[in-house]
């Protein structure tokens, strides 16, 4: 295989990565390379998520997946109501942990389920609504999202206050959800391949342990670095495998938008237009920056100018709809879609604009009002 031939097997196959790096050198010939570069980056959130990519590709190898989704089907019988168990799980996981880590942790098992059900038209849908669940699940929480974090830190906000000020917004995407779910036409679900595959318990365990750690580590309870290390080190001795399963080019695309999302915050006209917008409308300023450079970089960059943390905080959570780069955890939902199914990408974009669009219409006229 030539040069040319490779290049166009991986402009192919990371797309998004691709598009990301071209936006990025456009910015670099604004923002010239300096040491604040090594700003842009949350090394937390890239080690928490190069642990969570290698354990739970651990997991699956376990066959723990196979039997967890076999006994969903078991249980709840029908289409419709596996679609919504996997949806809400996704949402109320995203209590627990972060957005992108609870992604990574339900996506493989809704691909075995519909998979093996040989429902793989649904995936999109269902990745599409889970993507929703997850950027939504956590905003009434500190931990939940990464600008929450932030946020709930810079302004010391008091705890029961964080949690009233998008309980609304929450408690409606619930119910929005719902409604999406029940739109899917409901059939039983029979498995396609029933083998039972044995679980490996020895390795189940210590992935588990894994996995807590990983867990701790995104509520700050353990440093990451030594989660990191831990992990490393557990994988090299046990199932040194598993790492070439890691999606890399995940953790890159994640590197890149960092850039791309700090270069976007230096520009002189794009950091006074939204100047400029924030001190009038905060809420409608943060909705929009995030459309631009993210919700987690949009947090970072309004905090600077405004007092008014309740609208900042609506905005940067419910700006995580919209287009895609809206939120960053979007990216892991695009990425495992396209690993099954790559050449519905127009597909999957033009569906997940459009009802990431409606579910963000249908929040902020409920925030205005």
């Amino acid at each position: 295989m030539t040069t040319k031939d490779k290049i166009k097997k991986f402009v192919k196959k990371e797309i998004v990565l691709t598009v990301a790096i071209i936006l990025t050198i456009i910015t670099c010939f604004f923002i010239p390379i300096d040491k604040e570069y090594l700003k842009y980056f949350d090394y937390s959130t890239l080690s928490c998520l190069f642990c969570m990519l290698a354990v739970v590709a651990g997991l699956k190898s376990t066959n723990i997946f196979e039997v967890i989704s076999k006994k969903m089907i078991r249980l709840f019988h029908s289409r419709t109501t596996v679609i919504a168990a996997l949806v809400f799980g996704t949402f109320f996981f995203d209590m627990i942990v972060a957005n992108d880590m609870s992604l990574i942790t339900f996506l493989p098992l809704t691909y075995i389920v519909l998979h093996t059900t040989k429902n793989d038209k649904y995936l999109a849908i269902t990745f599409i609504l889970q993507t929703i669940a997850a950027n939504m699940g956590g905003m009434i929480t500190p931990y939940g999202n990464p600008q929450n974090l932030y946020l709930y830190s810079y302004y010391n906000i008091a705890t029961f206050e964080f949690f009233g000020i998008l309980l609304t917004q929450s408690l409606m995407v619930l119910v929005l959800l719902g409604l999406c779910c029940s739109f899917i036409k409901n059939e039983p679900l029979q498995l396609e391949n029933a083998e039972n595959k044995p679980v490996v318990k020895g390795k189940l365990c210590v992935y588990i342990l894994l996995f807590t750690m990983v867990i701790l580590s995104i509520f700050r309870v353990v440093p990451y670095i030594i989660t990191l290390i831990t992990v490393v080190l557990a994988i090299l001795i046990m199932d040194i495998k598993r790492f070439k399963e890691v999606d890399y080019a995940l953790i890159a695309t994640f590197c890149v938008f960092f850039v791309f999302s700090g270069n976007m915050a230096r520009i002189p006209i794009i950091k006074e237009t939204i100047s400029q917008i924030v001190v009038s409308n905060t809420l409608i300023a943060g909705i929009i920056s995030c459309q631009f450079i993210s919700n987690v970089p949009t947090a970072i960059f309004l905090s600077k100018f405004t007092g008014n943390y309740r609208e900042l905080l609506v905005s940067v959570n419910v700006g995580s709809l919209g287009i895609i780069i809206s939120s960053l955890a979007s990216l892991i939902t695009l990425k495992e879609f396209l690993k099954h199914q790559p050449k519905r990408f127009w597909n999957y974009m033009c569906c997940y604009t459009l009802i990431n669009t409606s579910f963000l219409i249908v929040l902020l006229l409920i925030t205005m009002l």
